[in-house]
């Protein structure tokens, strides 16, 4: 890709999420630095003066705690961990409202959990709330309740949040500033012939082998959580831009559309909003195994799943809930919301559509999850 399409997404970008890492708030030692807040300030403040929406999903808050407290380590355990971003929480906004109000800006702190976004009144309340924040100027300031979300809490997934808030609020473009350049072809801490890799048109397995975990003082996770970002914010037809957020340049050189960083370019088909929820958003409650019949019949030929192609059922989950379908390998085929509970699949699996009233007592649709419901995650 030359930089005049480069140039063609930018052009086309009114509203923009930008997740800023810890490590790019943090110093060489893992201490929060406050200039940074200053700096990134200032460029987004240029970015939205462009007639842009500007949200920031932000990490920071236990680096922040740790600061306050005078501690140069993250603990381990879970409970210390929420008390040093119950800390740090406050500390956090601070810093940005102080920054941005040398801009001229005002923010608002906004802090999701999970639920937030699998509930769908709860989700449609948040996209309420933030484009409303939009309307009267003001920058989100987004982070997951770090203090009640132990599950987050431990994966240290901002990187999936931010793609999940790009749904939300039907962004434009997601950018992942880390403390690296981008996707390089190997670890370029490790490497010194590490390459970066400017742009990639599809996430398939050679990607994401290259995408290894790495860790810090204050963060979790790595470039494997921002490469599923990135097919998440692409399912939606979302482009993302992995970059380094400590350089000074870095936003002003990418809304002018120069090559930086790697970016990851959508999906040719975008699901809609709804089956992206169903895919991405909400967590899969159980599985359901299904023969090569099945997996043929709902990836290549659009149908629905029916009972005669399921083999197994593993879990316990009811009526409307989300569930994983695999195949008999465990590859992961489809994710879909269930007409049945899993104790009733047990009973009408392999079995035809027209047994299912008598072997129930009742029926609620031919088909377990209905094709309006479902969403293929591989063929």
């Amino acid at each position: 890709m030359n930089n005049t399409n480069r140039k063609a997404i930018i052009s086309r970008t009114k509203r923009a999420i930008i997740k800023i890492g810890s490590s790019v708030l943090t110093d060489d030692g893992g201490i929060l630095d406050e200039s940074a807040f200053d700096r990134l300030a200032k460029d987004i403040s240029a970015v939205k003066n462009q007639k842009r929406d500007v949200a920031v999903v932000s990490s920071g808050a236990i680096a922040s705690g740790m600061k306050k407290l005078g501690l140069t380590r993250k603990p381990t355990e879970v409970s210390m961990k929420q008390a040093i971003a119950a800390c740090g929480q406050s500390t956090l906004i601070r810093n940005y409202e102080r920054a941005f109000s040398s801009y001229g800006e005002k923010v608002a702190q906004i802090l999701l959990t999970h639920d937030n976004l699998t509930d769908r009144k709860r989700f449609l309340n948040a996209r309420k709330t933030l484009t409303t924040l939009f309307g009267m100027g003001i920058i989100p300031i987004i982070n997951e309740n770090d203090t009640v979300a132990v599950e987050e809490i431990m994966l240290g997934d901002n990187d999936n949040l931010a793609a999940h808030v790009t749904s939300l609020v039907e962004a434009d473009l997601l950018i992942l500033l880390t403390d690296i350049g981008g996707l390089y072809d190997k670890d370029p801490r490790r490497s010194r012939d590490a390459e970066l890799i400017a742009l990639i048109d599809r996430i398939d397995k050679n990607v994401e082998s290259i995408a290894g975990d790495t860790s810090g003082r204050t963060t979790t996770g790595g470039m494997k959580t921002k490469i599923q970002a990135a097919r998440t914010a692409a399912a939606f037809g979302v482009p993302t831009i992995i970059a380094n957020g400590k350089e000074e340049s870095t936003l002003e050189d990418l809304f002018a559309g120069k090559e930086v960083g790697t970016l990851f370019l959508p999906s040719a088909a975008s699901l809609s909003r709804r089956k992206h929820w169903i895919a991405f958003t909400l967590r899969s409650a159980g599985q359901i195994i299904i023969d090569d019949g099945a997996r043929n019949a709902i990836s290549s030929k659009g149908k629905s799943l029916l009972p005669s192609g399921i083999k197994d059922v593993k879990g316990k989950f009811g009526v409307g809930e989300s569930v994983t379908c695999v195949d008999e390998s465990g590859a992961e085929i489809a994710r879909g919301l269930t007409s049945y509970s899993s104790e009733d699949i047990k009973l009408i699996m392999g079995r035809s559509t027209r047994d299912i009233e008598a072997v129930l007592g009742h029926k609620y649709s031919d088909e377990v999850i209905h094709r309006d419901d479902l969403v293929i995650i591989a063929g």
